[in-house]
């Protein structure tokens, strides 16, 4: 009997959730995919699997992993085929700025939770979001002046880019005007229409339509 297929808890239009999707698919793992949104009646439970009761969450190789950089890494180096980090050093570090640029200057401040710790007001909510993705997205507009050719860095897909296409379909979502970051929306035109993405997307995913 080989190993148990990858299970993966996860929420159709979280970024973070479709950034795991993506390279999964990208590097042929094939995974069951499990629909969770926390929801109070079920939260309990699911924190026996992920303390912090969020998504995305994967088991996998008999262990259970939370976390996307931390999943990701770990598919990154212990299946090294199609990678998705530059052999290049300083390219590597170009990769992961990108990454952090959005996994921790953008997505965390732009959550519906973390809005609703900061005020009550619907709109006002979405006044705090749009500001902090688009304060984000004009560091990474900068940023992509200098790394990006075919994809945000260089001419080949890496982490990067598996982190851009989400976040900008969540931005676009959000209400932010993407047209202001020429670089962005160029780079996500080009590649929301890749494979990996276009499997990927929420509208694909079994909730998600």
């Amino acid at each position: 009997m080989g190993p148990e297929k990858p299970i993966l808890y996860n929420f159709a239009y979280s970024s973070c959730s479709w950034r795991v999707r993506a390279v999964l698919v990208y590097k042929n793992i094939d995974f069951t995919y499990k629909h969770y949104i926390p929801v109070e009646e079920s939260v309990a439970e699911y924190r026996q699997l992920n303390a912090m009761g969020q998504v995305p969450c994967l088991i996998i190789d008999g262990q259970t992993l939370t976390q996307s950089v931390a999943i990701i890494e770990y598919l990154e180096e212990t299946r090294p085929d199609l990678p998705l980090l530059p052999k290049d050093p300083l390219q590597r570090a170009r990769v992961r700025q990108i990454v952090e640029i959005i996994n921790s200057g953008i997505q965390p401040l732009m959550s519906p939770g973390t809005a609703k710790i900061v005020t009550a007001d619907i709109e006002k909510q979405k006044e705090w979001q749009v500001y902090w993705i688009e304060k984000g997205l004009a560091a990474l507009e900068v940023f992509l002046a200098g790394t990006h050719g075919k994809f945000c860095v260089g001419d080949e897909l890496t982490l990067a880019d598996i982190f851009l296409v989400p976040q900008l379909f969540s931005s676009r979502r959000f209400g932010a005007d993407l047209f202001k970051f020429p670089k962005c929306a160029q780079l996500f035109q080009d590649l929301e229409h890749w494979e990996v993405f276009e499997k990927t997307h929420p509208t694909r995913q079994p909730t998600g339509a």
